[in-house]
């Protein structure tokens, strides 16, 4: 029997229609597949504990050999509308800064565009679990994920790290990418993405399976406005510019086809 491809995927709503691929298409039964936070996704591949991580574009150095194994990411065209900094004042105000600790990437960004964009150097926090209601005065936060949704209605300020990012630089952004940390059999590969490209183009119907989670909130209109599954040129150039900002090793792209 061969040995099973060990994968860790972000839990997150952004990623549901990757796992309604990989069970669509029956990949399932070929990978032993667990659900983790980004920063987990990358420890563990990081530690040789998974073959494949969908992780943040941020832990791509720490790898020894990353190959981008996939044309397809976790990215953004303008607002991403899931990451971004809260805060009840304005972000030129902002003295501190609360770091959700769930991903590598959405951190160095902030302190990209803080040194960047806005052009102010407030100190950064390291958090842990239940970091956002420290969230006031001039302390703000940048948060992540599911747990969002519904936030910026609780805070009078958000700032869209996505929509930024693009305000800064014309180009979109990548969050997270497909990521090995070691060669894997084509065949296989070939196989993986036919599944996650199968959701990707079920968008709408990987909508539907959720939508009663989220009542106020538009899966649809998420999945075909705020994010965007396809690893062009312009998002690589972008990742490209953001890796060299935080220093980055060269970047190994399997093939694919």
């Amino acid at each position: 029997m061969k040995k099973t491809i060990r994968i860790s995927a972000v839990s997150y709503l952004n990623t549901k229609p990757f796992l309604y691929g990989i069970y669509k298409e029956g990949v399932d039964k070929f990978i032993d597949l667990s659900l983790d936070i980004p920063s987990s996704c990358a420890k563990k591949l990081i530690d040789d504990e998974v073959d494949i991580g969908l992780i943040p574009v941020a832990s791509i150095p720490l790898l020894k050999s990353p190959y981008i194994i996939s044309d397809y990411c976790i990215g953004t065209k303008g607002a991403v509308k899931t990451v971004g900094i809260y805060s009840n004042c304005p972000i030129k105000h902002v003295t501190e800064l609360l770091l959700d600790y769930q991903s590598k990437t959405s951190v160095e960004l902030s302190r990209y565009l803080m040194q960047n964009y806005w052009e102010i150097n407030p100190e950064f926090i390291n958090t842990s679990v239940g970091f956002e209601n420290k969230i006031k005065g001039t302390t703000a936060g940048l948060m992540i994920g599911d747990r969002t949704i519904g936030l910026d209605e609780k805070f009078p300020f958000f700032y869209d790290l996505g929509e930024i990012w693009n305000a800064h630089t014309g180009l979109p952004f990548v969050f997270a990418l497909w990521v090995s940390n070691k060669k894997l059999p084509a065949a296989f590969l070939s196989k993986f993405n036919s599944a996650l490209k199968s959701g990707v183009n079920n968008l709408d119907q990987v909508a539907g399976l959720f939508q009663s989670c989220y009542p106020n909130f538009s899966i649809k209109e998420y999945y075909s406005k705020n994010i965007d599954y396809h690893m062009t040129e312009k998002k690589q150039q972008a990742m490209h510019l953001f890796l060299n900002y935080i220093g980055s090793k060269k970047l190994l792209f399997e093939s694919i086809k």
